[in-house]
């Protein structure tokens, strides 16, 4: 299986059978708009920079809700969470994506604004794999996303929704993450190619150069 960061909160995950999309953007981002071809693609929240379906090509079935999906022999569980810390009296809901993919299990966050509770890490137990934003902003900042790292315990953490040198938004950039999480530097990788025994022992951070 092999996945690629396009910016902000999309990967590509492109596995024997299907490839998932996660959280298309549009160019107000400042990322380019590449299209990838999907089967599946998940929709986090309803907003241009997370749902723009039209930069993805094929003809994939969305998933934009809460619920269990089977597609292709993908498992996907749509977890309700919040885009903030108050319930979602500020920014609306939000979900987050348990994706279980050749063996591997993969939680996208999402814009989660929030620590999951209890209920909602009991739902994303046994992650593999986290993408969790880490810019703060309209979502979870540097300790909230350590903190979260800490409940749910991935064998590899990939960072999303920060500052790069092409985005436009107002988002910490990766270094206090790296900080908070006790590393000076990571080297971004192209890609992630992954299988279930290659996993590593600890949890790891992986940065990926978007696309």
């Amino acid at each position: 299986m092999e996945i690629v960061w396009l910016g902000h909160s999309c990967f590509r995950i492109r596995g024997k059978e299907a490839t998932i999309v996660t959280d298309p953007f549009d160019k107000t981002l400042g990322y380019p708009v590449k299209k990838p071809t999907a089967t599946i693609v998940t929709v986090s929240h309803e907003h241009p920079q997370h749902s723009f379906l039209k930069g993805v090509a094929g003809e994939p079935k969305v998933i934009s809700r809460p619920g269990e999906y089977e597609i292709a022999h993908v498992f996907i569980n749509g977890i309700a969470t919040f885009h903030d810390a108050s319930k979602g009296e500020l920014r609306g809901k939000n979900t987050a994506f348990f994706i279980e993919i050749e063996d591997v299990n993969i939680c996208h966050l999402g814009d989660l604004g929030h620590v999951p509770t209890a209920e909602q890490t009991e739902q994303m137990s046994d992650t593999d794999i986290l993408m969790v934003p880490i810019g703060g902003g309209d979502t979870m900042g540097a300790a909230a996303a350590v903190e979260t790292i800490s409940l749910l315990q991935p064998k590899i953490v990939l960072p999303m929704h920060y500052k790069t040198d092409v985005v436009k938004m107002e988002l910490a950039s990766l270094e206090p993450f790296l900080k908070e999480m006790g590393l000076k530097e990571v080297t971004p990788q192209p890609k992630l190619s992954i299988s279930k025994s290659s996993l590593p022992a600890e949890t790891t951070v992986v940065v990926l150069d978007y696309h």
